[in-house]
């Protein structure tokens, strides 16, 4: 993909990841936003490490003080016990950026297995981040059953759903970006 393409289309990505930030579902306990969805989306379209990298300056633009976190941002984000999960859309976007571009042009079920990979990152490095800033930094240890419960179970069934759609516009898309870059 051409330098300039690639570029316009990480700004259309952290533009659309920002706008997924803020557009929430409401649950209790636990907020549920589309960022998950224009993450791995993100991964998906621009492969593992442009995806990533892309991730990353979304990151960086909240961690200067742009309100594109869900409660806005600044680099007191880092203690927020949610923070692991915005650094483990990073990581599931290069994970999952890199399985899917394994091939020019991947299946759904190859798109569907990236995302849930990711998902599963994502998961692991937020629940370990929040345990572990709950306890060291706040003095408030969270108990394993509650940190799975309120941390996982109560936001998973959406992230299932974000994986699926996220794997069909992939499907969709990838052919009209590699065909027109």
């Amino acid at each position: 993909m051409e330098k300039t393409k690639r570029r316009i289309l990480s700004a259309l990505c952290i533009t659309l990841i920002v706008i997924g930030t803020w557009i929430r579902i409401p649950i209790p306990i636990v907020p549920f936003t589309l960022q998950f969805l224009f993450t791995t989306l993100t991964g998906l379209l621009l492969g593992g490490k442009s995806g990533a990298a892309t991730v990353c300056i979304y990151i960086l633009m909240g961690l200067i003080g742009l309100p594109v976190f869900t409660e806005g941002g600044s680099l007191s984000y880092i203690i927020k016990p949610s923070f692991g999960y915005i650094i483990g859309f990073a990581i599931a976007a290069y994970v999952t950026g890199t399985i899917a571009n394994q091939t020019p042009y991947p299946s759904y079920k190859r798109l569907l297995i990236a995302n849930f990979i990711g998902l599963g990152i994502v998961y692991l490095i937020g629940m370990i981040y929040y345990y572990l800033v709950s306890k060291l930094y706040f003095n408030t240890p969270i108990g394993i059953w509650s940190l799975f419960l309120y941390c996982f179970l109560l936001a998973v069934p959406g992230d299932i759903i974000l994986c699926i759609i996220s794997a069909l516009l992939a499907k969709r898309l990838i052919p009209i970006i590699k065909n027109r870059m």
